[in-house]
């Protein structure tokens, strides 16, 4: 079982960065996706960025905005957040897929960007 322990958030001004990060405890390979998800009040939880292997994916809202990168050995996974607005306010959880095809959730973190 894969549990994901989630740092970094906060409130910025827009135009401003955020760094965020998420430890795996469990049996994961590089093979095995990681990223993040957020929820915006009122709205579904929607993809923010996967990173599988060397492969990653962003949601259009943050491309070129958001990098998302990944330590293996450290089983960790990074979110700079860059060029910050305020519809970026939300809750971000980690995600990740351990070896066995068990979904896993962070405990989630708020991001507010204030105008």
């Amino acid at each position: 079982q894969v549990q994901l322990v989630e740092s970094g958030g906060g409130l910025v001004q827009a135009g401003g960065s955020l760094r965020l990060s998420c430890a795996a405890s469990g049996t994961m390979f590089r093979s095995n996706p990681m990223g993040y998800y957020r929820r915006a009040p009122g709205k579904q939880r929607e993809l923010v960025a996967t990173i599988t292997g060397g492969t990653t994916n962003y949601a259009d809202s943050v491309k070129g905005r958001f990098t998302i990168s990944r330590d293996n050995a450290k089983k960790t996974v990074v979110l700079q957040m860059n060029s910050l607005k305020p519809e970026d306010t939300a809750i971000y959880y980690c995600y990740a897929k351990s070896a066995y095809g068990v979904d896993a959730w962070g405990q989630g973190t708020q991001v507010t960007v204030s105008s």
